[in-house]
């Protein structure tokens, strides 16, 4: 068991330092070109207003899928061989965001810079989901944490899958206008909407609960 988490805890944080590595990255592509003159005007630093935008929106998803990863291994008391490759192949994509991000700040309106991106965020997606199904199929969860992962459990899986369904979404609708896709990657409209569907109804179900209704 000392074995195991050791490895738990050498994976947990190799995945922290590789993720503050690909945030620290996606600032390297905002550049200010050299200006005309010798002196700094404030429309050189608004020109690179896409480099920042692709910065902020690679920021925030980088910063929520640490998030949900942190709030995986709160949870998770082991791991295998199978979940430390999830992990692994979790970070390949988490690297590869920077990159994506640069395409999306060199050519924010082409169709294929979102199309690459989104399917970038679809893969971070598709393997963090896999991590925490993985983990709870084979009883990888901590005891201890049974009555607060009975009402965790399923916002945490409908969280990955609501991070694919905006991924996909944002695939198709690149086709037709990168700029919306851009867009809906940044306010991730359709999982807020599918989100509030989903709780509302519990949340006044158990309003009524505690106040003794029906």
């Amino acid at each position: 068991m000392g074995d195991k988490n050791l490895q738990l805890e050498r994976t947990v944080f190799f995945c922290d330092a590789v993720v503050a590595i690909a945030i620290t990255l996606l600032a390297l592509d905002i550049k200010v070109e050299k200006t005309s003159t010798d002196h700094l005007q404030l429309s050189d630093i608004t020109s690179q207003w896409k480099s920042f935008a692709a910065f902020l929106l690679s920021f925030i998803n980088i910063a929520n899928y640490w998030k949900t990863h942190h709030t995986f291994f709160t949870h998770i008391k082991k791991i295998d061989e199978k979940l430390l490759w999830l992990n692994i192949f979790w970070l390949f994509f988490i690297v590869l965001l920077p990159f994506s991000t640069s395409l999306v700040s060199g050519y924010f309106f082409d169709k294929i810079s979102i199309i690459l991106y989104s399917t970038n965020l679809l893969m971070v997606s598709i393997f963090q989901n896999n991590i925490w199904d993985y983990s709870t199929t084979l009883g990888f969860i901590k005891q201890d944490g049974e009555e607060v992962l009975t009402l965790s459990h399923v916002p945490i899986r409908l969280y990955c899958n609501l991070d694919m369904i905006n991924a996909i979404i944002a695939i198709v609708l690149s086709f037709y206008s990168p700029g919306l896709a851009f867009i809906l990657l940044f306010t991730k409209l359709p999982m807020i909407v599918l989100a509030r569907l989903y709780f509302l109804p519990k949340k006044i179900k158990l309003a009524k609960n505690r106040r003794g209704g029906f």
